[in-house]
């Protein structure tokens, strides 16, 4: 059995492992700069568990940040039948792709 972490970031929750590449919200940091998530909810190694409460003191997750971009782009459209009211908007998130390194 693998070992994999839950970590916290952006207010979302990801399982992660070692080698996985994972896009979160945007973070502060160059392509190839160091980054550590410490607010790591569980890890499992083989038959141990660790469930934090919140989070597992003393446990991070290591990570490389592989580029800053930005996703496709999403079309809002507003649409009010019988009044001509049409509203077309669209909209790119800022996100980060990170490779985690060492859970």
């Amino acid at each position: 059995m693998a070992s994999f972490a839950v970590i916290e970031t952006g207010g979302k929750q990801y399982r992660v492992s070692a080698g996985q590449k994972l896009k979160v919200e945007k973070l502060a940091g160059e392509a190839g700069a160091k980054m550590v998530f410490d607010k790591v909810l569980l890890t499992v190694d083989g038959d141990k568990v660790e469930v934090g409460t919140p989070y597992v003191k003393a446990a991070k997750v290591e990570a490389t940040v592989v580029e800053q971009a930005r996703a496709r782009k999403v079309i809002i459209f507003k649409y009010h039948s019988k009044v001509r009211y049409r509203k077309k908007k669209g909209h790119r998130q800022h996100y980060t792709e990170v490779e985690i390194t060492k859970v």
